[in-house]
């Protein structure tokens, strides 16, 4: 699943960095490919507020999600974004029970 996610992604947005982490070990359902924090940065997402940045994705991976993806964690940059914060990312939220 996290190549799928990767390769899908990546023909999408044709991005200058991607990273697609299974999370599911961290989380309480336990299942095998259920949670993903994925970092974007793609020039697609210049001029676009956050929330068209993950609609933009969310359609991308339809599929997946309405499947077997309980969760995904998104971190959608423009190469300048990316830049300015170093290359970092905040961590996914601490699991909830799900």
């Amino acid at each position: 699943m996290q190549n799928q996610l990767h390769h899908k992604l990546s023909a999408a947005f044709l991005p200058q960095h991607i990273e697609v982490v299974n999370e599911s070990h961290r989380h309480a359902m336990r299942a095998q490919n259920s949670h993903f924090h994925i970092t974007l940065v793609s020039s697609a997402f210049a001029g676009q507020p956050l929330l068209a940045r993950h609609r933009a994705v969310n359609k991308i991976l339809a599929e997946e999600l309405a499947d077997s993806i309980h969760a995904i964690t998104l971190n959608t940059l423009t190469p300048d974004e990316w830049a300015n914060r170093g290359g970092v990312v905040d961590a996914s939220p601490t699991c909830k029970g799900g």
